[in-house]
């Protein structure tokens, strides 16, 4: 059996924890999805769906079992349709796990054929989300510490304010 896993997010932009989860992931199943989401409540991306895919193609090409792709629609519409057996999140704090689990509890109901399967991040990413890296940029904080290196260059020039 093939199994597959769907990791989502909005990669707005990719962080050293979405690496982290990304690439454990790919030791779990034999394929992963890397699924750049839509999401209607983030409108506001700093990188288009384009930039956000390329990006994490760049940084995962080591991976031979990592796909990229973006799906606008349910995310449980999308993993059965794969035939995915997994959807993959990662967890840094309690915060996350309670909007997390009610997540995984409607994905559930809405197609049974997939679990979700929570990470726990890595400590040293635990305070790490793409709003930090945004926001640490915005203020021309150095954020090399926080996203990958084949992408840093990309990211410090979208959001790293002229003074």
């Amino acid at each position: 059996m093939h199994r597959i896993a769907v990791c989502p997010g909005s990669f707005d932009p990719l962080t050293m924890g979405h690496l982290d989860i990304i690439t454990r992931a790919s030791g779990l199943f034999d394929e992963v999805i890397v699924l750049v989401s839509v999401n209607m409540m983030k409108a506001d991306f700093s990188f288009s769906l384009e930039e956000r895919k390329s990006m994490i193609l760049s940084v995962t090409k080591h991976l031979s079992n990592i796909r990229v792709e973006s799906f606008d629609g349910l995310l449980a519409d999308y993993v059965k349709q794969v035939g995915a057996i997994a959807i993959v999140k990662g967890l840094r704090a309690v915060s996350d796990f309670e909007y997390e689990f009610q997540m995984a509890l409607a994905n559930k109901k809405l197609y049974d054929g997939a679990e979700t399967v929570f990470l726990t991040t890595a400590a040293e990413n635990m305070y790490l989300s793409s709003s930090v890296v945004k926001q640490i940029a915005n203020f021309g904080g150095d954020i090399s510490h926080f996203v990958p290196e084949q992408i840093l260059d990309d990211i410090k020039k979208r959001l790293v304010k002229e003074k």
